[in-house]
């Protein structure tokens, strides 16, 4: 609880779990059967790889400086 309180509501919440869980569900149906645990394997990595890339050149989501 020494977090400034902005980072705190920030950190108990699940929004980007759900988000990736929602984006991880929408691609994998589209694919619809996967010829082995590989190929799923390599489009789950791809997908998390992407959003990770998103989420660090995007906006901030714990400002250092807020307090």
């Amino acid at each position: 609880m020494a977090l400034p309180e902005p980072h705190r509501r920030r950190l108990h919440t699940t929004n980007a779990l759900e988000r990736l869980n929602r984006e991880l569900h929408r691609r994998t149906r589209v694919a619809g059967l996967f010829p082995n645990e590989a190929s799923l394997l390599r489009l789950v990595s791809a997908i998390a790889a992407e959003i990770s890339e998103e989420q660090e050149t995007g906006r901030i989501y714990l400002n250092p400086e807020s307090e």
